[in-house]
């Protein structure tokens, strides 16, 4: 392996690390996301009309069901399985497709978590684990 190749799979393998971290706190923020516009759907700001609207209780619990979907697997990417990183590749993809749904209610917070969904499978896509790695 090359030195060049050596470093950029050293920074992928850190950044799956920092992937999982990324995953379990996005699964944890769409959470409280979801259980907000379970319970408090009359605060949410209504934008214009599109195509794809949903009530916001759908919405909410679309956000905690993905929410506690993203949480476990950021877990399981810890262990830096091969089921868990593919699992968070879909995972994180599902992620980016809800969130662009989600655009017209909050947008900033939609391109955040699809930004950082990005970076996550960017992250694992990349590495390549070394097979005697303990954790690999």
């Amino acid at each position: 392996m090359s030195e060049g190749s050596s470093v950029k799979q050293g920074v992928a393998a850190g950044t799956v690390m920092g992937a999982a971290v990324i995953m379990v706190t996005v699964g944890l923020l769409q959470l409280f996301q979801g259980l907000a516009a379970v319970y408090e759907n009359e605060e949410f700001v209504v934008g214009v009309e599109y195509l794809y609207k949903f009530d916001f209780t759908v919405w909410g619990w679309i956000h905690l069901v993905l929410g506690a979907v993203v949480a476990v697997t950021g877990l399981a990417l810890f262990t830096g399985a091969a089921w868990a990183r593919v699992s968070a590749i879909v995972i994180a993809a599902i992620s980016i497709v809800a969130n662009f749904l989600w655009l017209p209610h909050y947008p900033w917070w939609s391109v955040l978590i699809i930004a950082l969904d990005v970076v996550v499978i960017w992250a694992i896509s990349t590495w390549r684990p070394n097979p005697s790695d303990a954790w690999a």
